[in-house]
């Protein structure tokens, strides 16, 4: 297990298949945090007293991993306000925000992407900038406040230095960039490469966060592809039992390590409703109801099926013109250990470290106890302090 504090900032080793990987995190300015700058490993959790940031950079995170995605500040920042960090007065012109980054390696180097967002009086960008070995392959800056757009200017290293042109101002510039660059020059084409980096290793993300109220009932059969809050927990194990024997027999073998009692199989039962539900095989004739199992059996067995299936099964927006071998994702969960005892956040951990070492899937988790992880190797804590 590594230690880290907020002061400390080793860089993680590159992924040697040149796999598009975020792994670094910066808060610059956002919320309880001021120029924080937060290192990702393989499996890293963070750790904390109550208000001291944790959930804050996973919201980072996935905000940059939407932004990256496509979608609108608005769509992203709900109360943009609320992002400003306290005690920030506005400026001459009455304008608050926040900063936030991120850096992603892959087979271009490492990329960073900076954001300046203003949250008042209105949500907007005004400043992005995405360097590349210290070069800058792109920069956008508010140059007049009553229009909607940004002036970007992106390298091109032909007959001009640069191009300039407007880009939407409540979008990520980086993310636009693939439509709007032609690729004709040395230096355009360097410019691409990173921006397809940041934005494929930002959009590899499954954010999530069960919840066992929701979980306990039959569920029809659809698409089979596990929601957010894993609601649809049955549906899946039905497509994991028929299509995935291996990995089902190896989800079961961790359930019987996480749960009280005997855990034979995991089985799906249909319903003569036609709906699914899962239950528990106690051996011989006895199984017992998902449903029937407390929140913290819930949580464990979801977050394991989480770590063991990935993205065929998830309910994430991949890229589908790469490859699944050149993907990486990233599982955001925060309140990691909720409602877990001490075994199963243990068996749990020890789950995530081994599947994270596979290189295909990635977590990044909050804590309240980072103990269970003391002595896991590939597992990074980042203790926030009180």
């Amino acid at each position: 297990m590594t230690v880290l504090s907020p002061g400390q900032r080793p860089r993680p080793p590159a992924d040697d298949r040149g796999v598009p990987t975020v792994t670094e995190l910066r808060l610059s300015a956002f919320r309880s945090h001021r120029g924080a700058t937060f290192p990702l490993g393989p499996v890293t959790l963070f750790t904390g007293a109550s208000g001291s940031g944790k959930s804050s950079v996973l919201e980072v995170y996935g905000a940059l991993a939407r932004l990256g995605g496509g979608a609108a500040l608005d769509e992203v920042f709900r109360d943009p306000a609320g992002c400003v960090p306290e005690r920030t007065g506005p400026d001459a012109q009455g304008r608050r925000g926040f900063r936030i980054g991120c850096t992603v390696e892959g087979p271009a180097g490492p990329v960073r992407l900076d954001l300046a967002v203003q949250a008042e009086p209105e949500l907007r960008v005004v400043g992005e900038r995405l360097t590349c070995d210290g070069q800058t392959l792109l920069t956008t800056a508010l140059r007049d406040p009553g229009r909607s757009t940004v002036q970007a200017a992106w390298y091109t290293a032909g007959t001009a230095p640069v191009t300039r042109a407007p880009l939407p101002g409540d979008r990520l510039g980086t993310a636009l960039l693939p439509l709007r660059v032609a690729g004709k020059t040395a230096g355009q084409l360097r410019v691409l490469a990173a921006a397809e980096q940041v934005v494929l290793g930002l959009r590899s993300v499954f954010a999530c966060d069960p919840q066992p109220a929701r979980m306990r009932e039959p569920v029809a059969r659809g698409d089979a592809r596990l929601r957010r809050g894993c609601d649809n927990l049955a549906e899946v194990l039905w497509r994991t039992h028929q299509q995935c024997a291996k990995r089902h027999a190896r989800l079961a073998a961790t359930v019987r390590s996480g749960c009280p009692g005997p855990v034979e199989a995991l089985a799906v039962e249909e319903l003569a409703d036609g709906r699914v539900r899962a239950l528990v095989g106690r051996g011989g004739p006895w199984a017992t109801p998902v449903g029937r199992l407390g929140d913290g059996e819930l949580r464990y067995l979801a977050l394991a099926l989480v770590l063991l299936t990935g993205p065929g099964v998830l309910a994430v927006d991949t890229v589908a013109e790469v490859p699944a071998a050149l993907q990486a994702l990233t599982v955001l969960a925060d309140g990691f250990d909720r409602s877990m005892d001490e075994r199963q956040v243990r068996e749990l951990v020890a789950l995530a470290a081994s599947v994270c070492a596979e290189g295909h899937i990635r977590l990044v988790g909050t804590v309240t106890d980072a103990s269970y992880a003391r002595g896991v190797d590939g597992v990074a804590v980042v203790d926030l302090g009180p």
